[in-house]
């Protein structure tokens, strides 16, 4: 099978999950440096003084640095091993954390956002290509999932701990005990993580610009892409800038409760990962119709929340946040398809190409909600409104489309390269369509 890199004996068990959750660690702080805007995105606006625009497009270059990095990061970690790669980002995080902790022009803020995204970018790519080298192919799929799914703690961290340590201590001391938090897991990383247990060789890397061109043409790679194009970009644009905004502004919950479904949808998240990804290994032919029904349910929730009168009962809106958080773990399953899809020396590109789908989705539509509201005078906290958010949501709709005619046309092509040969096209086939 294609994820194979290693066998690792019993005895190193206890040893492999150590170096396992240090790396998830790194990735909790990762992502806790994406979502910060998400539970301060108002004290962020007022602290700047920029309208909701603005403020999106300091998400948006945060995202696009990290999706024009995912296929560097890929070859990156392929080449020199997830140790280095992981650390790496983890300081880079935390000179971004810092910037921002400081930064008084906004220009300042871009800057610090930036480096955040830059190590956020190569953390996960690094964590995925680190499992194989340290478990046996059996439970790789699994542990990919968890290691996606404890990453989304970062959220709850920034939901609540970091908010309220902002409003308690105020901007600069919280983000600089973030920025500090990712320098001791940059330490934590050097001191446990290894490439690969001792005595086992490191997986062949190949040669770059011939792994890459090759998961590139890979119909299984594009496919892939796809799904993870349209699975997980409404509840990244929830939960790293919008949602708050959203169910303070546009609902009218009070600051507390809003935080308490932030917490939810990754609560949401935690708990449907581990049964996804149980339904993904044993139906591995149905993949691709699972993450499509995760597709579906969001956009019906969306439709459902906008479409009600007046502000929506909380318990509609718990559910809203549950049925979003499914996204990440649906979007994980992607990189089981390209997995299959790939030889173990293209792990690192493969999975830095699916990777860029959902944050290409994600920049798009964090970008389009702030404008949205922009066009409608909805431009600043004090002028959110349930009536502009309902047309700022709306510009869901379009992404959802265009990612699902991507999904059925690179289906019918892993199809057809089956149909034609009875290799590598009939082996994915089999195993992800």
């Amino acid at each position: 099978m294609a994820g194979v890199l290693t066998v690792v004996p019993p005895r190193r068990s206890g040893r492999a999950l150590v170096v396992w959750g240090v790396a998830v660690v790194a990735y909790v702080v990762a992502v806790l440096g994406r979502s910060s805007l998400a539970a301060t995105g108002v004290t962020a606006a007022e602290r700047f003084g920029v309208s909701s625009g603005v403020l999106s497009l300091l998400a948006v270059l945060q995202l696009a640095v990290y999706a024009a990095l995912q296929i560097p990061a890929g070859v990156l970690v392929d080449r020199v091993g997830p140790r280095r790669v992981i650390a790496g980002g983890a300081v880079l995080v935390a000179a971004g954390q810092a910037v921002l902790a400081l930064a008084a022009p906004f220009w300042l803020a871009v800057a610090g956002r930036m480096l955040v995204g830059a190590g956020d970018a190569v953390t996960f790519v690094s964590v995925l290509r680190l499992i194989p080298s340290w478990f046996p192919a059996r439970r790789v799929p699994v542990l990919n999932q968890l290691a996606g799914i404890l990453g989304q703690l970062g959220q709850v961290v920034s939901a609540v701990p970091l908010a309220a340590l902002v409003a308690g201590a105020g901007w600069t001391p919280a983000y600089l005990a973030a920025g500090g938090t990712a320098v001791l897991t940059a330490v934590l990383v050097l001191a446990v993580v290894r490439d690969g247990p001792a005595g086992v060789g490191p997986p062949p890397t190949g040669g770059v610009a011939g792994g890459l061109g090759a998961a590139l043409r890979e119909p299984g790679v594009r496919l892939a892409f796809w799904c993870h194009l349209a699975s997980p970009f409404p509840g990244n644009v929830f939960g790293l800038l919008w949602g708050f905004p959203f169910l303070t502004g546009g609902e009218g919950l009070g600051g507390g409760t809003a935080r308490g479904l932030l917490a939810l949808y990754v609560a949401a998240g935690i708990a449907i990962g581990p049964l996804l990804g149980t339904l993904a290994g044993r139906f591995p032919a149905r993949r691709v119709r699972l993450i499509v029904l995760s597709v579906v349910a969001q956009a019906a929730s969306w439709v459902v929340v906008l479409a009600w009168p007046g502000p929506a009962p909380l318990v509609l809106l718990a559910l809203h946040v549950v049925v979003l958080g499914g996204g990440g773990p649906a979007s994980l399953v992607a990189f089981d398809i390209a997995r299959a899809a790939v030889p173990p020396s293209r792990i690192g590109r493969a999975s830095g190409i699916v990777n860029v789908g959902g944050f290409v989705s994600t920049i798009t539509v964090v970008l389009l909600v702030g404008l949205a509201l922009d066009l409608q005078g909805a431009g600043t906290p004090d002028a959110y409104t349930l009536a502009a958010f309902r047309v700022a949501m709306a510009v869901q709709i379009p992404v959802w489309l265009v990612a699902l005619v991507g999904v059925a046309r690179a289906s019918r092509r892993v199809r057809s390269q089956s149909a034609a040969d009875g290799n590598t096209g009939a082996r994915f086939s089999r195993s992800a369509v």
